[in-house]
């Protein structure tokens, strides 16, 4: 995510329990990620889970940039 985002995030997020929420589990998946990318030859269950991961992931970052472009057009 890019600075500016992220400021806003860090605004947002005490008033906005949803916000909140999504970028908890947003930094989660970031963290699980990062130690699953370090196995150099992944199962395949470690492969599913990668990209279950990856796409839950990307479910929350839309849901929280829809946030964002609402606060910045309101």
């Amino acid at each position: 995510m890019e600075r500016h985002e992220l400021d806003l995030i860090s605004r947002l997020a005490g008033n906005h329990d949803e916000l909140r929420h999504l970028w908890g589990r947003h930094q989660g998946f970031e963290a699980h990620l990062s130690r699953l990318d370090g196995v150099h030859h992944p199962s395949e269950a470690e492969r599913r889970e990668i990209g279950k991961l990856k796409r839950m992931k990307l479910r929350g970052k839309f849901r929280m940039q829809a946030i964002l472009d609402a606060h910045r057009d309101a």
